[in-house]
């Protein structure tokens, strides 16, 4: 997977403190009975296929939360932190299972922004029609048929496991000019979805694999939110998205940490400033702390490797701090399944995830987007809004 190589305009604005911008949840997974007729209690519904049976229904997602409680006024909240991945795919690297080991150890949830081509065979890559791009066109490497179904095995898994499968859409057009994602409209933004889910959704009928099971999930109610390529275009996507009854999109550049609000009906989760060791505020995403040390170079220095993993460690841990001590904002974090410097960044992912998850820190929730959506979309708007009025750094007043 070289995603990396021909996304360098996600570097924009990583050298200076992020931008001040926080902005802009209504269905979630299938929860009704259908397809559970003749079962006993605490009994697993069988498999209902879909389509090609590419995906089926299974019943309601296993190892979810409780239903979320109600937080009552002048009442301290929850310290939410959401990991996610862009892309998602199993290139034989071992990152896939290796987070949905460390999020089982935890007994926390994710978010995994599936590209649907990751789910197409390269010999049938003339099937996307990338939006003002050329036919079979794509900004990231179609993957190696064991690795699509390396993908398809890791995906089933982590729903089973309670993660959530959002989307980081196709082609990962990302360079300027009339094909960047920057400039789809509306209903180019339709089309790019609807091939994703395609994608997804028919993966038995384009790849011919027959010795895998299918997604546990029906992709047209499971799919709630996304994260745009290099983070542009959230403005056209939108309404779209909300016309598809998309609970939110995280797509924002440059964001706060202070408490989220809806943009578009939908809410904004955007990838946060947090204090960079020695520089001021960087997003919180492993490209950015990798453009801070060693530039658009994924393989810079050996010999600065140590230094370069505290400093990254230290930046993703400094944003939880200054959240979890203040204002209690959720916190956001986004991440590739890539080896750039020698998987400093996938290390200090699971060190500084290692700490959050520590007993030490009271009322922690490592939670997917989509769960949330679900406490969000549970609060009173006026306590949501009186947390708002605290600003980054600013610690709560009046709380228990």
């Amino acid at each position: 997977m070289r995603e990396f190589n021909r996304r360098g305009i996600l570097g924009l604005g990583v050298g200076a403190a992020a931008a001040i911008s926080v902005a802009g949840c209504s269905s979630s997974s299938d929860s009704s009975d259908s397809g559970k007729v003749g079962t006993k209690p605490g009994q697993k519904a069988p498999a209902k296929p879909i389509g090609d049976g590419s995906t089926a229904y299974t019943g309601k997602q296993p190892n979810q939360p409780p239903a979320p409680e109600k937080l009552e006024a002048g009442q301290k909240p929850p310290q939410f932190v959401v990991f996610s991945w862009d892309g998602a795919g199993e290139v034989g690297n071992g990152l896939f299972p290796r987070f949905r080991k460390l999020a089982k150890d935890h007994n926390a949830s994710m978010t995994f922004f599936l590209s649907g081509l990751y789910t197409l065979p390269e010999a049938k890559k003339r099937m996307y029609h990338g939006p003002n791009n050329p036919v079979g066109h794509s900004e990231i490497d179609f993957l190696t048929d064991a690795h699509v179904k390396a993908t398809l095995q890791n995906v089933r898994a982590a729903w089973l496991e309670g993660h959530e499968i959002g989307t980081h859409f196709n082609g990962h057009f990302c360079k300027e000019g009339p094909g960047s994602v920057k400039h789809w409209t509306p209903a180019q933004w339709d089309d790019e979805i609807e091939q994703a889910m395609s994608f997804v959704t028919k993966w038995r009928t384009n790849t011919g694999f027959t010795d895998l099971e299918p997604l546990p999930f029906d992709y047209s109610k499971e799919l709630v939110g996304g994260r745009t390529p290099c983070l542009l275009g959230q403005d056209n996507l939108l309404p779209t998205a909300r016309k598809r009854g998309w609970r939110y999109d995280a797509s924002s550049p440059g964001g706060i940490q202070v408490w989220p609000t809806k943009k578009q009906g939908l809410w904004d989760f955007p990838l946060q400033g947090i204090p960079f060791p020695g520089r001021g505020d960087t997003l919180s995403m492993d490209f950015n702390l990798m453009f801070q040390q060693s530039g658009n170079a994924t393989k810079g220095p050996s010999a600065r490797y140590p230094e370069w993993r505290r400093q990254a460690t230290e930046a993703y841990i400094n944003g939880f701090k200054r959240a979890y001590e203040s204002n209690r904002a959720p916190f956001f974090i986004g991440n590739h399944f890539e080896k750039w410097n020698g998987g400093i960044y996938m290390d200090a992912v699971e060190e500084a995830f290692k700490h959050m998850a520590d007993k030490k820190y009271k009322d922690v929730r490592l939670v997917s987007f989509r769960q949330l959506c679900d406490w969000l979309d549970a609060q009173d708007p006026k306590v949501l809004a009186d947390l708002r009025r605290f600003g980054v750094g600013q610690k709560l007043t009046g709380r228990s």
